[in-house]
């Protein structure tokens, strides 16, 4: 991972902003052209114009113009200081990336600013900020003129082009164009004709004159379809407009096949992608004129979208007093699997169990027995191809982690071809991997040692068991938040003073994004908005990281479910959790003393699971299966 200088893009960039009257320019991924003179900043957020948190190359800005590439993070541009925000993830990452024109905001340490006050301050004096609308959210737009304000600026407007596209030119990579596929029912629980019902009743009951979905895994999952425009994700560019007698794609015709449209037959219209500002501004416009001639519309009916729709969805509808803005119906019920995707989540998670055994046995015999130098992208590449021999496999769902020493110290490190490190069997590995099966998606983190682990490492990487252990194995009323069980996993690591700067758990979808809301476990506001029900998936991933030493985290996959209890305190259901991964945990790295007897029962249970679910795949691979029954037996 190397610095990436950035010094000429910056000149051009700047060269570009006095032209237009520029003295701030802020990125999250995406810019700009500034149409009035009078802007002077200019904030364009890291995620796409649907909020995807992974983006196609060709919306990489953000990446382009600072060389971070962590997926989250802004950057603020002005014309002689630059700065870039982002969480406790990516700290050590970017203090590499960046270099020495940019000054990197810690969000979330103390007396550190975020981004929209650092640029909020910028704006001193009357300046204008501006902001590519399509980028950011009408939420977060209103958010920020309040703090411009507040700070003597003038405005927050909405700008149209793009100033980084300018500098990048022509090797600004080319939008993806690729096909849309029918996912089957057989995969997806439930007809789409009977989505659409359901979400028609639930905008009936909101008294809502339609929905404009933006979200791209919410547009795939409402209609059955599958893409492949982001890497590791399979969505594909559209928008969606459901009333309650119509529904209209908005889509590239060219990446419909015949059977796509067979698929949707006339239940749904088809509008080319980019028609969709041009004609809500219109559908806008027709539904109030026939309230307004209708007396007997008591309340003007509004259309819905998102808190996640971009600002500019909310403008081309009216603005804020013409819309309802709130949490996505579809994120709600995609979120609660039905029971052939819960089915799909066990099975692929057995397969890919099996795959990760195949090659923890694999990697363990190279490095040791057959003392071979093999670098953290080529060993990714074997899981990969381990990965792709098993049934429904599609593809990865991220870019493997595959770290060692140090390098596990980098939450969310991404080993570079040619430019990575050979893995040292005497330091810690940590591997954080999953794959995109036609029957669910997966994501896994085990982290090893093939040599003798220091007391500090065993110790570390026990306290992070113990928390695993203690989120799964916890019983909650109906109602409680992920928000509330976050201290679960982190109990152990408190109680010696250490902790972790990273959620402790995200939803995952079905065959679709790996990180899904709108549900999580950690100390994010929004975990406390939503309540867990039975049927949510969701990662369960505490870790702990030595900067410049090692890095340990441990990923269950877990479902909700409801369990007995003695009681029922307030007539409430109460629930659990069921795990799905099916990988054993690294036996050179536990500490047993450290322990409880029901801890270690729940670990020797788990691993009778793990053997007796993944064992039939290794009858005729001996070194995997002794490596398996070595890591499960019992304590």
């Amino acid at each position: 991972m190397e610095t990436v200088h950035t010094g000429e893009r910056l000149a051009r960039l700047r060269e570009l902003m006095k032209q237009n009257k520029v003295d701030i320019y802020s990125m999250k991924s995406a810019l700009s052209m500034l149409q009035s003179r009078l802007i002077r900043i200019v904030v364009v957020p890291s995620e796409d114009s649907h909020q995807s948190e992974y983006i196609a190359p060709t919306d990489a800005r953000r990446e382009f113009i600072s060389g971070f590439s962590g997926s989250a993070g802004t950057a603020v541009v002005g014309l002689e200081k630059a700065a870039l925000a982002t969480d406790g993830r990516y700290f050590n990452q970017a203090g590499k990336q960046l270099d020495d024109n940019w000054t990197l905001l810690k969000q979330g340490l103390q007396d550190v600013p975020s981004w929209q006050e650092w640029a909020a301050d910028q704006s001193e004096g009357g300046k204008v900020v501006g902001v590519d609308p399509t980028v950011i959210t009408a939420p977060d737009a209103r958010k920020l003129a309040e703090k411009i304000k507040k700070k003597g600026g003038a405005d927050l407007k909405a700008v149209k082009d793009n100033l980084v596209d300018a500098v990048w030119g022509k090797d600004k990579p080319a939008r993806p164009n690729e096909k849309v596929k029918v996912l089957s029912v057989d995969f997806a629980g439930k007809e789409f004709k009977t989505k659409l019902e359901d979400l028609r009743k639930d905008l009936d009951k909101r008294k809502n004159a339609g929905f404009v979905i933006s979200m791209l895994d919410e547009v795939a999952w409402l209609f059955n379809l599958r893409g492949n425009d982001i890497p590791y994700n399979p969505v594909f560019f559209s928008y969606a407009v459901v009333t309650p007698t119509t529904a209209t794609l908005y889509v590239d015709d060219s990446k419909l096949s015949a059977e796509v449209k067979s698929h949707l037959e006339d239940a749904v219209s088809i509008r080319p992608y980019g028609a969709i500002f041009e004609d809500i501004e219109a559908m806008s416009s027709s539904s109030a004129e026939g309230q307004e001639q209708d007396s007997s519309t008591a309340k003007k009916l509004k259309y819905l979208i998102s808190t996640k729709a971009s600002w500019a969805l909310s403008k081309s509808l009216g603005g804020e007093d013409k819309v309802e803005e709130a949490r996505s119906p579809i994120g709600d019920a995609k979120a609660i699997k039905n029971e052939t995707e819960l089915k799909g989540m066990r099975q692929c998670h057995i397969r890919d169990g099996a795959a990760l055994s195949e090659y923890f046995a694999w990697l363990e015999d190279q490095l040791i027995a057959q003392s071979a130098k093999l670098d953290e992208v080529e060993a990714a590449d074997k899981l990969e191809a381990i990965r792709s021999r098993h049934a429904h496999f599609v593809g990865l769902s991220f870019d493997t982690i595959s770290s060692t020493g140090a390098n596990a110290a980098v939450i969310h490190y991404k080993p570079e071809r040619g430019n990575c490190a050979t893995i040292d069997p005497k330091k810690i590995y940590l591997c954080d991997s999953g794959a995109q099966y036609l029957d669910g998606t997966t994501d896994t983190t085990r982290t090893l040692h093939f040599g003798d682990p220091t007391e500090i490492e065993r110790k570390a990487y026990t306290l992070v068991l113990k928390g695993n252990i203690a989120l799964e194995m916890a019983k909650f009323p109906k109602g409680t938040s992920g928000f509330a069980l976050d201290t679960l996993a982190r109990q152990f690591l408190w109680a010696e003073g250490l902790d972790y700067r990273h959620g402790t758990g995200h939803g995952v979808g079905s065959y679709l994004n790996v990180h899904e809301g709108p549900i999580g476990i950690g100390t994010r506001i929004q975990y406390s908005e939503v309540s867990l029900s039975v049927g949510n998936v969701i990662s369960d991933e505490p870790g702990y990281y030595e900067d410049g030493n090692f890095g340990i985290r441990i990923e269950n996959i877990i479902m909700v479910k409801e369990v007995k209890t003695n009681h029922k305190f307030g007539d409430k259901p109460y629930l659990g959790f069921e795990h799905a991964t099916m990988v054993p945990m690294c036996r050179k790295l536990i500490d047993a003393t450290l322990m409880t007897a029901s801890e270690k029962e729940w670990l020797n249970k788990y691993h009778e699971e793990v053997l007796e679910n993944t064992k039939g795949f290794f009858e005729k691979d001996e070194r995997t299966m002794s490596w398996l029954k070595r890591e499960c037996e019992a304590y």
